[in-house]
C-alpha cells in the first residue's frame, strides 16, 4: 500500500496550510505533526523548548514521527516541522512516503515567522544560518517540489502528488492562470493514446522511435535551419489532411527546435490544440520545454514568429541525454552555466565546481527557470533574467545564419561577451574556463563581422524602445535587466571574441 504525503519545509512556508488543503481535496485524514505533540502533551510547542530545551524537544519530535510514519499510508497527508529532518532516523523513515517540499524564500519565511512565537525564529541571523544549513536536507528528501501558491493551488494539484514517489520527481510550472506538471526521472514517459499525435525529427525518431511507433508521428528535419514558417505550414497541412482536432494532443519530442517548433504548431492550430513537451536534449530539459515561448526563426531574426502556449505536462527523462551527440551536450551545457549564474548559491557551486548535467543538476536548473517564469510569463521584468548571453548570442547565429555554431555554442559566446560588458572578468575567466574544459568555443570566427552582429542585436525581440536591453551580472545570484549598453562597448566585447 502506498505510504503518506509527506509536507516538509522551512518555518513559515505553510507546511500545516497546504497538508490541510490537500487532506480536504483528497479526502484524507491530515495528521499535523506539532499539532499531535502539543494534544499528546497538553503544551505547546514553545513550553516544550522551554521545559526541555531544544534536544529534548527533538527526542520527543523523533519518537512522535517515527510513530506517525510507520502508520500512514494511502496517500494520508502528514506535516511535520521544519526541524524535523535533522534526524538521520526520521530521513530513512521517509523512503517509502512521498515527500513534498514547500518551498519559501529566506526573506518570505522570516517576514512571517518573526511574528509568531516560534523559539527559533528570534534572532535574524541564526535563522538565516538554520535557513542555509536546512535548504539541502529538503531539497535530497523532496520527491515533489511545492511552490507557494495558497489553498486554491493546492486544491488544484492535490491529485497529482499521489503519482509522484518511486523514483519520479515532480514540479510544477505555473503561468497567468495555467499550472501543469513537470516530472522528473526515469519512469515518466507520457502514456500516450489515439488522440496523442507525436511530433518529432529525423534523428530524435530514429533512437527513440520505439517509444512511439504505435501513435501518429509527424517528422520534421533536425537542427536551427528548419526553425521556420515553411516547416510550421508543412505540419499544420498534415494535421489538417490527417482530420486533427482540438480533441487531439501533440506530444513534443525533441530538442529545443522540436519543442518551439511543435508548440508553435499547437498554439496556431485551429487556434490553440494542447501539446506535451518530452525536451531530449540538455538546453530543452532545463530551459526551452518549459514556460511556455513557442516560435519559429526568420531570416532577420531568431524567434521573431511565435506564441506563448504553456504545455499541459512536461516529461524530463536523464536517461534521454545518454543518446545525444558529444557535441549537443556539451552546447547544452553553455545553459547549465548561465542558469547557475542567475541562481548563485549551491547551484552555482555544483556547476563552477564541475557538475555537468547529471539529474540533480538538470532539476536544479529547470527549477530556476519554473520559479522565474512563475514570477513574469512575457519578460515583462524578472523573466529577461533568462536571456543572460542571449542578445549577442542570438546576434551571432543570425549573422552566420544558424549554420556556424550551435545554439548552445553562440549562448557560451554571448555570456563571455556580456560578462565583459559587465565588469566580471575574474567570473568571465572563470566561466571560459568551464566552457573550454567541454571543448565549447571561446572564441569566434575571426571571419564574422563585429559590425554585423552589433547590428543584429538590434533586431533582439525584447527591444521596446531605441534601446536593446540587456542582462548584466553583478556576481552569480545578483543580475539586473533591461539595462542599456552603447554601440561601442558591445562592439569591443564582440571584437574580443574574435
Amino acid at each position: 500500500m502506498p505510504g503518506a504525503l509527506v509536507f516538509v519545509g522551512f518555518m513559515g512556508a505553510g507546511k500545516s496550510t497546504a497538508a490541510r488543503a490537500a487532506a480536504d481535496a483528497l479526502g484524507k485524514p491530515l495528521v499535523d505533526i506539532d499539532a499531535e505533540i502539543e494534544r499528546t502533551t497538553g503544551l505547546s510547542i514553545p513550553q516544550l523548548f522551554e521545559r526541555d530545551g531544544e534536544a529534548g524537544f527533538r527526542e520527543l519530535e523523533e519518537r512522535t514521527v517515527l510513530e506517525v510514519l510507520a502508520r500512514a499510508v494511502d496517500g494520508a497527508p502528514v506535516a511535520l516541522g521544519g526541524g524535523a529532518l535533522g534526524s538521520e532516523r526520521v530521513r530513512q523513515a521517509l523512503g517509502r512516503h512521498t515527500v513534498c517540499w514547500l518551498e519559501i524564500d529566506e526573506a518570505s519565511a522570516w517576514r512571517r515567522a518573526k511574528r509568531s512565537d516560534r523559539p527559533l525564529a528570534r534572532d535574524k541571523d541564526a535563522f538565516s544560518a538554520l535557513y542555509e544549513l536546512r535548504q539541502p536536507i529538503y531539497e535530497a528528501a523532496a520527491d515533489v517540489f511545492l511552490p507557494q501558491g495558497g489553498r486554491s493551488f493546492m486544491t488544484r494539484i492535490a491529485a497529482r502528488l499521489l503519482e509522484a514517489g518511486g523514483g519520479r520527481r515532480l514540479a510544477f510550472g505555473r503561468a497567468g492562470e495555467a499550472v501543469y506538471p513537470v516530472w522528473f526521472g526515469p519512469r515518466v514517459w507520457p502514456a500516450l493514446d489515439e488522440a496523442d499525435i507525436v511530433i518529432t525529427d529525423r534523428n530524435v525518431g530514429e533512437v527513440h522511435g520505439g517509444r512511439f511507433e504505435k501513435v501518429r508521428r509527424l517528422t520534421m528535419e533536425a537542427g536551427e535551419a528548419h526553425k521556420t514558417l515553411a516547416t510550421a505550414e508543412s505540419l499544420w497541412t498534415q494535421l489538417a489532411e490527417m482530420g486533427a482536432t482540438r480533441s487531439n494532443r501533440i506530444v513534443a519530442v525533441g530538442g529545443g527546435v522540436v519543442g518551439d517548433v511543435a508548440g508553435f504548431v499547437a498554439a496556431s492550430y485551429q487556434r490553440g490544440i494542447p501539446v506535451v513537451q518530452v525536451p531530449t536534449t540538455l538546453v530543452a530539459q532545463i530551459d526551452s520545454a518549459m514556460g511556455g515561448k513557442t516560435g519559429v526563426d526568420l531570416p532577420a531574426a531568431k524567434n521573431y514568429v511565435g506564441a506563448y502556449h504553456q504545455p499541459d505536462a512536461v516529461h524530463v527523462l536523464p536517461s534521454m541525454l545518454s543518446t545525444l551527440p558529444a557535441a549537443e551536450r556539451a552546447a547544452g551545457y553553455a545553459e547549465v552555466v548561465k542558469t547557475g549564474i542567475i541562481a548563485g548559491g549551491p547551484l552555482w557551486d555544483r556547476i563552477r565546481a564541475g557538475a555537468v548535467d547529471d539529474p540533480d543538476v538538470v532539476l536544479g536548473c529547470a527549477r530556476v527557470k519554473l520559479d522565474v517564469v512563475a514570477r513574469d510569463e512575457k519578460d515583462g521584468g524578472p523573466r529577461q533574467m533568462l536571456n543572460l548571453g542571449h542578445t549577442v548570442g542570438h546576434a551571432i547565429e543570425t549573422v552566420t545564419h544558424y549554420a556556424r555554431y550551435r545554439h548552445g555554442e553562440a549562448v557560451g559566446l554571448g555570456l563571455l561577451a556580456v560578462l565583459r560588458l559587465s565588469g566580471q572578468d575574474a567570473l568571465r575567466e572563470e566561466v571560459r574556463e568551464l566552457l573550454a574544459a567541454m571543448d565549447l568555443p571561446t572564441t569566434m570566427d575571426p571571419s564574422i563581422d563585429p559590425d554585423a552582429v552589433v547590428a543584429a542585436t538590434k533586431s533582439d525581440k525584447k527591444r521596446l524602445g531605441a534601446d536593446v536591453p540587456y542582462v548584466v551580472v553583478d556576481g552569480p545570484g545578483a543580475l539586473r535587466w533591461g539595462q542599456a549598453i552603447g554601440d561601442a562597448e558591445v562592439r569591443a566585447a564582440v571584437e574580443e571574441l574574435r
